[in-house]
């Protein structure tokens, strides 16, 4: 089942969204560039992203206030030069995608005449209008846009339906030379079969972990896999606890969890209960312009007292054309669902949305693990502490993607100086009961909607992580006694994932930010602090060479 080839490159980007393609733009100058995706070259997080990107564009803005504005989300666990240095970054690397095509929505200046300037708009926990924005389709333009350039450059090849199944590292190899790592196996769907990608540079753009939960507004893809690859090779991961729920996703059976930006309460937009009352503002000052963990929680507790099974939100209080003009994709999208946004209240409810944690990284999306980088939502740089910040994940990965190609050019990294050895399937049969991968599938899921949602306690969190041991060996005896096939692999990654989340849920021993725990409530006295994790011996797994 492996291939006899190695495809060799001088950099490997594993993930086709804003991060992985920036850095591969960046670094194509250097050398040849493989970008592995596991399903279509577009299917990214990035793709889904509606609201935009936060960026100190304004003269009533400032660095400052931006700044300001991500501590106070981030509940603590903000490191304040992480922020600044992203934050005072952010102009130049916006300058740089308009340069590249990527088209933003422009308003009439208030000055009148035919001058337009960006239509700036604001979002919950900004105190000034600094989001960036095309409509509200904003992720699907910036993909739109990268891809045009990565798809004419001569030193760039794109691997579709191809799923990274092991970092590889000299160490598992058994080689005398410094740890580093230097590729991955990679297994090419269509022909099911496992290539060997070596490079001496490797990117982690692989996003986040939506699909853990029952309910997301995550794509299929967001399984996590980037992680569950970097802890298995021994990088250190931090925060997973912090998974932000985003408040507002279209209640409705056949949506999926279609998601309803942040923006549209930026523009006004109030949440009510199903008997009509608006009830924000007993939780928070700000009302819906509250972060998102706040406001997560003010709907699950406003759903809980009442026995509904969603909230409202409603924008027909704005001018005539507003919704369609504004959000013309979530109005259509609503309308298709029977719902007209600019008459009725939409219904919502919470839905895992965004990966605060990750692997750990420098500010340059340096890993523990020489030669292996990671940008996006995969990694954790201490910029969203315990909540992110609405749309500042598009401007941290433009940022860093950046920093990491700078930091990769200017080292120079030699070639992989020794052949890596194929993959081996070994004595492995093919599964002839598939039904345990999607059952299994469906219980992480379930379980970690369940005990470990919006609100969690040590009881909720011990049960799942009993069940999820459980569900681990069973799912690494199937992993090691069958032939490898994507659900599989994914599911191996998910079920790792879930772990980690639970790991470091069970560990912070208060309420901060997106983790609230009823059995500590309050701030723990002794201050704010990361929760990091490393794989200890017992984590290093047998690699199939």
């Amino acid at each position: 089942m492996g291939s006899d080839r190695s495809e060799r490159f001088d950099f490997l980007v594993l993930g086709s969204g804003i991060a992985g393609l920036s850095f591969a733009l960046d670094v194509a100058q250097g050398g040849t560039v493989a970008i592995i995706t596991k399903k279509s070259r577009a299917e990214s997080n990035t793709n889904y992203a509606q609201g935009g990107i936060a960026c100190v564009t304004s003269d009533e803005d400032s660095f400052d206030l931006h700044l300001r504005d991500t501590l106070e989300a981030g509940c603590g666990l903000c490191r304040e030069d992480v922020v600044r240095g992203i934050v005072e970054d952010g102009p130049q690397r916006i300058s740089e995608l308009i340069g590249r095509g990527m088209a933003f929505s422009k308003r009439e200046a208030d000055s009148g005449g035919s001058a337009t300037e960006l239509d700036l708009g604001r979002e919950g926990g900004h105190s000034r209008r600094r989001v960036l924005h095309a409509k509200d389709v904003t992720g699907r333009e910036i993909e739109r846009t990268l891809l045009a350039a990565v798809e004419g450059h001569p030193n760039i090849r794109i691997f579709e339906n191809h799923l990274a199944v092991n970092l590889i590292t000299t160490d598992r190899l058994g080689h005398a030379h410094p740890r580093r790592c230097i590729g991955a196996y990679v297994f090419d769907k269509e022909a099911d079969e496992v290539k060997t990608f070596v490079a001496p540079v490797t990117m982690l753009a692989t996003g986040g972990c939506g699909k853990v939960y029952l309910y997301t507004t995550n794509p299929d893809i967001a399984t996590g896999d980037g992680i569950a690859m970097a802890y298995r090779a021994g990088a250190r991961v931090a925060n997973m606890e912090f998974v932000q729920f985003h408040p507002t996703c279209l209640y409705h059976p056949e949506a999926k969890s279609f998601l309803i930006s942040e923006a549209v309460r930026g523009e006004g937009a109030r949440l009510k209960s199903r008997a009509g009352r608006f009830f924000m503002k007993d939780h928070d000052p700000k009302g819906e312009l509250a972060p998102r963990d706040i406001v997560a929680r003010a709907i699950d507790a406003e759903m809980k007292r009442t026995g509904a099974d969603c909230v409202y939100l409603d924008l027909s209080h704005k001018e005539e054309g507003f919704a369609e003009n504004r959000f013309p994709n979530i109005y259509r999208t609503c309308l298709k669902f029977g719902f007209d946004m600019a008459e009725d209240p939409i219904p919502v409810v919470p839905a895992a949305h965004y990966q605060c944690g990750g692997v750990l990284t420098s500010q340059c999306g340096e890993t523990d693990i020489p030669g292996l980088f990671a940008v996006g939502e995969v990694a954790c740089t201490g910029l969203h502490g315990a909540n992110r910040l609405a749309s500042n994940s598009l401007l941290e990965a433009l940022v860093l993607a950046r920093r990491a190609a700078d930091k990769v050019l200017n080292a120079k990294a030699e070639a992989v100086p020794f052949t890596v050895p194929r993959w081996e399937s070994g004595n492995v049969s093919t599964p002839d009961e598939l039904v345990v991968v999607s059952h299994n599938w469906d219980e992480i899921r379930r379980l970690m909607w369940d005990y470990v949602g919006i609100v969690r306690s040590t009881k909720r969190l011990q049960r799942a992580f009993s069940r999820l041991q459980n569900l681990i060996r069973e799912i690494d005896e199937f992993y090691w006694n069958f032939r490898v096939t994507a659900d599989l692999l994914e599911l191996r990654n998910l079920a790792l994932v879930a772990s980690l989340i639970v790991e470091c849920a069970m560990k912070r021993k208060e309420s901060r930010g997106l983790h609230y725990t009823l059995d500590y409530p309050n701030l723990a006295p002794s201050g704010a602090k990361d929760t990091v994790l490393v794989c200890g011996d017992g984590c290093a797994e047998r690699l199939r060479i």
